[in-house]
């Protein structure tokens, strides 16, 4: 079933070119159903990429999916132009009085800030205020999984030696969970930061559950136990060449920096790049959607949550 997006977005044509069924605002509305209301708030830097990276995890499920692009006001992204800001996004104002089944909440390129140093940090923490009331379950990935584990639980990151870059091999520590319906037990997913969450700061807290890790790259799934909370530090919605596009952008800054792990061919950068990732993705979305998203969330989103 479709992601219903508006006929101008640019992942539009991007999806449709690759065969993803998106469907236009018009059509939707003859549909006799209700589509999930999901508000994803972007701070990549990359917006478009982004749009387009999450837009295809969420268009693979038997749903319909209404997104709501979200930006911030405090801070004023330089790599996505006005007219396209304006075009697709809201602020937080604009949506605060609605209610969404669903939350995604992105990476940033401020991990190695202090989170109170972050020029939008006081608006986060209102956002993050606000989902706990307004959303049924969200969806935190990579700098905002971490953000949200230090603002509702004061789990703190910790610099790494080094950046973690590159296609890891994964394990479940709850293989018995929804989300991971489908899973094999051991799957890749794409890692890209300098600082990490230690495992037993998420295990200490009662509320929490660690789901799945790496010998490699630590902590990858934690989720609140009732499922309103999944936080990834990954970024499993990566495509074939964000890990090419980032390491070729740190080496033209004259960083000192590894190809990504297990990423190019006999770690060879001028090869294609091998992907290991998508289905692990496109399942982890399809599961998050279904069984604690649309299988949980009231048909009326103004009844009690």
């Amino acid at each position: 079933m479709p992601i219903k997006i508006d006929d101008t977005l640019p992942a539009k044509s991007i999806l449709e070119q690759e065969n993803i069924f998106v469907m236009a605002a018009g059509r939707a509305t003859h549909q006799d159903i209700r589509p999930l209301k999901i508000v994803i708030l972007n701070l990549m830097p990359t917006k478009v990429a982004t749009e387009t990276q999450l837009l295809r995890c969420l268009s693979n499920t038997p749903l319909q999916i209404e997104p709501q692009l979200l930006k911030t006001s405090s801070y004023n992204p330089k790599n996505t132009s006005t007219e396209h800001l304006e075009s697709f996004y809201k602020t937080f104002d604009q949506i605060k009085d609605q209610r969404f089944d669903g939350a995604i909440i992105t990476g940033a390129p401020v991990e190695q800030l202090p989170f109170r140093d972050v020029e939008y940090w006081d608006e986060l923490c209102r956002i993050l205020d606000w989902a706990e009331e307004n959303v049924y379950s969200s969806f935190f990935i990579c700098w905002g999984a971490q953000a949200a584990l230090y603002h509702y639980y004061g789990i703190d990151k910790h610099p790494l030696s080094q950046k973690l870059s590159g296609i890891y091999p994964h394990s479940l520590a709850q293989p018995n969970v929804p989300l991971f319906r489908g899973f094999d037990d051991r799957f890749h997913a794409p890692h890209s930061r300098h600082t990490t969450v230690h495992i037993a700061d998420v295990a200490a807290r009662p509320e929490l559950m660690v789901l799945a890790e790496s010998e490699q790259a630590g902590l990858y799934i934690a989720a609140r136990r009732d499922g309103r909370q999944i936080f990834v530090t990954g970024h499993p919605e990566y495509d074939a060449l964000t890990l090419d596009g980032e390491y070729k952008r740190d080496q033209s800054r004259g960083l000192a920096i590894a190809p990504p792990y297990n990423y190019y061919p006999n770690n060879d950068p001028t090869q294609p790049p091998n992907v290991t990732w998508r289905s692990h993705a496109n399942l982890l979305y399809t599961n998050w959607l279904n069984y604690y998203v649309y299988q949980n969330t009231p048909y009326n989103l103004q009844a009690n949550f």
